[in-house]
């Protein structure tokens, strides 16, 4: 049965060409370095970001708690704004896996400014008490819709070198940024000294994301991904998923942004409904019940019952997520179903 699924962009099947592609992937043993495939996505991947060097990873929170991993000596601190997902969702991981503490800058949309980080950073030999600053996290684009601009990536790497702190960028919808903001990825990524980006979500890959950064981080991130398990070998199916997703997954985007406007504006339409147009900068749409009386379960119930998928609403908000298989005329019948509901 087909469903209109709104619940993310990491619900995406693969169309039949990337898996065409992965059937006929050449492949070999990745922890012996033999895999051809998987040597190509991770050149690629580099070229693409602007590094010297790549890895190939099973996932986004894998890729991010290896970068801080790789990055931080023990007991150290991070600085990161308390929305991003490092320190939201991915199950306190940095204290189990890198052994860190996040310190966190209160930033709904991720955004932190200069002066913020600033006061946070800290360096052991100053006081028997503190523990030293290692590194500084940002997120673009961030998972409140927003795209943190050039210039406040730029504010955040020049304090960075200002302390000699490296910066990582969690970019696992880096390139809804890129689109958003209608720039080349490298004039983002040009703005961290590490990154990672998912493969999977909006691009459609089924398994996988990349950390580029350094060949030196690389090197040392490449051991430590066997350390956590993340030594794959036959590697090369799942890459090749990859290399599509970079080729030509990325670069239709913009599809996904413009469903998104037209999915706001029509519920927006709606007179129970009031939509944060601050944030649809990628492909979600966030929004809230003008009504107290509406009741969300029911309309998750209602919804799939009618073969539509979404998730209910998290702290008072909805947010419905445009993707590939979601198509123009799939958002009018969800904007219609729930027209239906309201009048119900």
């Amino acid at each position: 049965m087909k469903y209109i699924d709104l619940r993310s962009d990491t619900v995406t099947e693969q169309p039949d060409f990337m898996k065409e592609a992965m059937f006929n992937a050449e492949v070999g043993d990745d922890v012996y370095g033999d895999d051809p495939t998987v040597h190509k996505l991770e050149v690629l991947a580099a070229s693409i970001v602007g590094k010297e060097a790549a890895l190939f990873v099973p996932s986004g929170a894998f890729g991010n708690q290896l970068s801080l991993f790789t990055h931080c000596k023990r007991g150290s601190e991070v600085i990161i704004a308390d929305s991003n997902h490092i320190i939201a969702h991915e199950v306190g991981a940095s204290s189990v896996i890198a052994g860190v503490q996040l310190r966190a800058i209160d930033s709904p949309n991720g955004v932190i400014k200069a002066k913020d980080i600033e006061k946070r950073i800290r360096f052991e030999d100053e006081d028997i008490h503190f523990p030293s600053t290692s590194l500084i996290c940002i997120e673009n684009a961030h998972s409140s819709g927003n795209v943190l601009t050039l210039s406040e990536m730029e504010e955040v790497y020049n304090v960075a070198r200002k302390y000699n702190l490296p910066v990582h960028l969690d970019g696992a919808r880096i390139f809804n940024a890129a689109a958003s903001l209608d720039v080349d990825i490298k004039e983002l990524t040009k703005y961290c000294d590490s990154v990672m980006f998912c493969l999977s979500k909006g691009l459609c890959a089924p398994v996988g994301s990349i950390v580029a950064g350094s060949k030196e981080f690389i090197d040392k991130a490449r051991k430590k991904r066997k350390l956590l398990g993340g030594g794959l070998r036959q590697s090369g199916y799942l890459a090749a998923a990859g290399i599509v997703a970079l080729e030509k997954m990325s670069t239709r985007l913009h599809e996904d942004h413009d469903n998104a406007k037209l999915l706001a504006e029509e519920l927006n339409k709606i007179p129970d409904i009031k939509v944060d147009f601050e944030n649809l900068k990628i492909n979600m749409v966030f929004f809230k019940f003008t009504s107290t009386n509406i009741d969300t379960k029911a309309l998750v119930k209602y919804f799939l019952e009618n073969n539509i998928k979404i998730n209910d609403m998290e702290n008072g908000v909805m947010r419905f997520v445009t993707h590939y298989w979601v198509k123009k005329e799939d958002v009018l019948t969800v904007v219609n179903k729930l027209k239906e509901f309201l009048n119900a």
